[in-house]
């Protein structure tokens, strides 16, 4: 099958999740009705990590009518009258807000960069990856995401309709990218690229968007917004990944940056962007840019900068271990180089207390997607048990709200308190006194809920 553009890619998932979605048995009328009254669970005798606090709270009740939390309360709680109630006794486990990753790719963790770039596998298998992976990250513990860079427009809609299980969604749409920047994937044969030259595979998917120029970086901009993009990703330096742009290399001037920003206020939202060095970093501030994502080889004025302007830090912890994303050649060598300056980027966002976000950027490497939980419990290198999660829960929930009116989903998310939206995990243990519980969530994540929906229940139900 050919597509001559992104839109068609997206009318292709849609009619895709329709046929794996409505196939299923037809429900009967006692379900139908079941579904249309306003359902209500109770949490019993739970210990709470609220996602702002260091310490679990004495043993409570909480009660979720609908999509929110309505009560938390030390005495036992009633549900409201006409309810279809659910009763979870908790037995002294640990209620806590569901975990967000700041910086998915939902698309393009599925497959290897090779499959991603082969003619001869049909689209559609990527977008079967990505609809499994959704699935799989919801079961992980992971309920929400933020998805900067990828195809995944059609893939949110399914999951809000509630026709796929998966983790609500921000997207950024397609990276846009300088030509030979971190986001262009095309071969040197593609070149040179005329007015009426054929738009490249990865732009074909949605994953990038090469733009030149203030004028083109407008276009592509408004072009993700207008396919609902919550915030908009760039490409502001060179990257580990990319075939042509060595580290050191700043990617758009201050004028291509800032006119992206500018398009992104427009809609009230804001623009992240690909760096790692210095040099990328204040050229992206000074053009207005409000998040950068990485940052692995920041330095001290750039780290005393970010704090002065208040920019957030969306970084991973890269060490060049076992989880790193499988790289060879020159690639690799630049991932050794970025693993070398974590600990550094780390330190000096403690030191000058920056807005600091959590992500897992797993890319082309299928088989790390599912340790999502171990990437998280590794930052215990540089905080404590109660920091990493505050960080995955309550602080990642600020960073999506930085979208402002194009926030998807308008609510309070990130904490377990009254009125908050009700994405709860009950973990079978204490994640505060044993971190590592999180990288086990078949076994130790016993409840999960999203939007006040049972996704998992492994104990007996009241």
């Amino acid at each position: 099958m050919q597509f001559r553009c992104p839109i068609a890619l997206e009318v292709c998932l849609m009619a895709l999740l329709a046929l794996t979605t409505h196939a299923s048995p037809a429900q009967s009328q006692s379900s139908l009705d079941n579904q249309q009254k306003t359902t209500s669970v109770v949490f019993e005798k739970v210990r709470i990590f609220d996602g702002t606090s260091d310490q679990l709270s004495s043993p409570l009740n909480v009660l979720v009518v609908g999509n929110k939390i309505q009560k938390i309360s030390t005495a036992s709680i009633s549900a409201p009258a006409g309810t279809v109630v659910t009763r979870i006794n908790g037995e002294g486990r640990v209620l806590m807000p569901g975990l967000i990753d700041n910086h998915t790719h939902l698309f393009m963790e599925t497959a290897t960069e090779a499959e991603m770039l082969d003619p001869g596998i049909p689209v559609e298998s990527f977008f079967q990856r990505a609809r499994e992976n959704a699935t799989g990250m919801l079961l992980r513990g992971f309920t929400s995401a933020r998805d900067v860079a990828g195809p995944v427009f059609a893939l949110k809609k399914a999951i809000d309709r509630g026709e796929v299980a998966g983790p609500r969604i921000w997207p950024s749409g397609a990276m846009i990218s300088q030509s030979g920047g971190h986001g262009d994937f095309r071969s040197l044969k593609e070149l040179p690229r005329t007015p009426t030259t054929p738009l490249s595979r990865a732009e074909v998917y949605g994953i990038g968007a090469i733009a030149d120029g203030v004028d083109e970086v407008l276009r592509r901009t408004r072009e993700q917004l207008m396919q609902g993009a919550s915030q908009i990703k760039l490409a502001a330096g060179g990257g580990v990944s990319s075939l042509y742009d060595p580290l050191d290399v700043s990617q758009y001037t201050e004028s291509e940056l800032r006119a992206a920003v500018e398009a992104a206020a427009n809609w009230n939202t804001y623009v992240t962007v690909h760096a790692y060095t210095p040099a990328s970093i204040q050229t992206a501030i000074r053009a207005g840019v409000r998040c950068i994502e990485h940052g692995q080889l920041i330095d001290e004025p750039t780290a005393q900068l970010m704090a002065k302007k208040g920019i957030w830090l969306s970084i991973q912890p890269f060490l060049g271990d076992e989880d790193a994303n499988p790289k060879v050649g020159e690639s690799l060598v630049k991932q050794q180089q970025v693993a070398r300056g974590t600990d550094n980027a780390y330190n000096l966002a403690k030191k000058y207390k920056l807005k600091t976000a959590w992500g897992t950027d797993t890319l082309f490497a299928p088989k790390l997607a599912p340790r999502q939980g171990a990437l998280l419990a590794k930052m215990v290198r540089w905080y404590t048990p109660a920091q990493v999660l505050k960080m995955a829960t309550g602080t990642n929930a600020e960073l999506l709200a930085l979208s402002g009116p194009r926030n998807p989903y308008p609510g309070k998310l990130g904490v377990v308190e009254e009125g908050a939206l009700a994405d709860l995990l009950l973990v079978n243990g204490d994640p505060l006194e044993n971190i590592k519980l999180i990288e086990n969530p078949s076994k130790n994540f016993v409840v999960i809920m999203k939007d006040g929906k049972v996704y998992k229940n492994l104990l007996k139900a009241g």
